[in-house]
C-alpha cells in the first residue's frame, strides 16, 4: 500500500474524520508497525480537548498492538512480522539523566504516541524501536492493545508496592483499570477488596478473583478496610479525587495508597491521617516497554484477559464517546482488518 488510512482530529474538540495520507516510512532507530487493534484510553479526551500539546491535524491512539512492516536504519533484534505492542511509552531519548540511570519512564523527553508522533489511530504508524514489547502467543491484538497503558499501569503499581502474597489489597474502582487491577492483584496471591458505587458490579469482581466486595455508597469503605485488618494498599484506579481522599483512612500502618486513575481534582490528606501509621500516597505513571512486555507475559501465564468491546476502526466516534461517557465495558478496542 502506498496510502494508509487514518482518523485524525483537525482541531481542539473536533470529531474524528478520516483522511488518506502516504505511507510513512521509518527513520534511523525507527520502524514501522502495521496497526491490528488500537485501544481507546480515557486520556484520550484530554487529547482530543487540547490537554496536550500537540500537532493539528492530530492522529491519536497510545495502545497499539500489531505486527512491524519495515525497519529503519540501525534498528537490531526486531523482524518484519513480529507482533508488537506500543502503550503510553512511546520511546525514551536514552541520554537525559533518568535514562542514564536506566529509569526510562521518566525520561525528560518521553515520547507519547498521539502527543509526539501520530497514533495508532491509523493502518500503520511509525514508532522508535525503543517503544516496542513483544506481544506473546496465545495474545489477540484485541486482548493486547489495552495492556500498554491500562495493563500495565496497574501491573507495575502492584508488582512495585509494598504488598506481599497474602496481603489485603484494595482495588478502588472496578472500570478500565479496575477490572485489570483486581486480576492482577488476584493472580499475585494478593487477598483482594473490590469497591465500586452499587451492587451491580458485584459478582463480576468475584469472577474476576475478588475475595470482598465493598458498596461504597452503603457504607464508609475505610471503615470496612479497618474491619478487615486494614488495607496493605490501596490501588486507586477509579476517577475520583474524593474517592481516593476517602480511602486513606482504610489502609493499614505502612500502607500505601497508589494512585494510576487521572482526576484534575487535588486529593485532600491531613498530616494526622498519614504521620502515625507511616502512610504514603504514591502516583505511578505506566510503565516502559520492557514492563508492558512484563505485563503480557505475566497475563498470558495467568489468563488476565482485558474485557473488551471489538469495534472496527469506521466507528471511532461511536467508540470514543462511549469511553468518554463512561458506557464501555471496561476496554474498547479498535480494529483495522489488517
Amino acid at each position: 500500500m502506498s496510502t494508509i488510512r487514518s482518523a485524525q482530529v483537525t482541531a481542539p474538540g473536533g470529531a474524528f474524520r478520516f483522511a488518506d495520507t502516504m505511507l510513512p516510512e521509518p527513520g534511523r532507530g525507527e520502524v514501522r508497525v502495521t496497526v491490528e487493534a488500537v485501544g481507546v484510553c480515557h486520556t484520550d479526551h484530554y487529547f482530543v480537548h487540547g490537554g496536550y500539546p500537540v500537532r493539528w491535524p492530530a492522529v491519536f491512539g497510545h495502545e497499539i498492538a500489531g505486527r512491524i512492516d519495515a525497519l529503519g536504519e540501525g534498528v537490531t533484534g526486531w523482524t518484519a512480522g513480529d507482533r508488537v505492542a506500543v502503550g503510553w511509552f512511546g520511546g525514551n531519548c536514552g541520554s537525559c539523566g533518568a535514562c542514564r540511570a536506566g529509569d526510562f519512564i521518566h525520561c525528560a523527553d518521553l515520547k507519547v504516541p498521539g502527543w509526539h508522533y501520530p497514533g495508532g489511530y491509523a493502518d500503520a504508524t511509525v514508532v522508535p524501536a525503543t517503544a516496542l514489547a513483544r506481544i506473546p502467543e496465545g495474545f489477540s491484538p484485541v486482548a493486547a492493545a489495552p495492556m500498554g497503558c491500562a495493563g500495565v499501569a496497574v501491573f507495575n503499581a502492584l508488582r512495585h508496592s509494598s504488598a506481599r502474597p497474602g496481603d489485603l489489597v484494595a482495588v478502588l474502582g472496578i472500570g478500565g483499570l479496575g477490572h485489570l487491577g483486581v486480576q492482577f492483584a488476584a493472580k499475585m496471591g494478593l487477598e483482594v477488596v473490590a469497591i465500586s458505587r452499587g451492587t451491580e458490579k458485584a459478582e463480576l469482581a468475584k469472577q474476576l478473583g475478588a475475595h470482598h466486595y465493598l458498596d461504597s455508597t452503603a457504607g464508609d469503605p475505610a471503615e470496612a478496610l479497618q474491619a478487615l485488618g486494614g488495607a496493605r494498599v490501596v490501588l486507586a484506579t477509579a476517577m475520583s479525587s474524593a474517592a481516593m481522599s476517602g480511602a486513606i483512612d482504610g489502609l493499614a500502618y505502612n500502607g500505601e495508597l497508589l494512585v494510576v486513575g487521572a482526576a484534575p481534582e487535588p486529593i485532600e490528606v491531613s498530616p494526622f491521617q498519614v504521620i502515625p501509621g507511616t502512610k504514603s500516597v504514591h502516583g505511578h505513571p505506566s510503565g516502559t516497554a520492557r514492563d508492558v512486555e512484563d505485563t503480557l507475559r505475566f497475563a498470558a501465564l495467568t489468563g488476565v484477559r482485558p474485557i473488551t468491546e471489538e469495534r472496527p476502526l469506521e466507528q471511532i466516534n461511536e467508540a470514543y464517546q462511549r469511553v468518554v461517557d463512561n458506557q464501555a465495558r471496561y476496554r474498547v478496542a479498535l480494529t483495522t482488518g489488517n
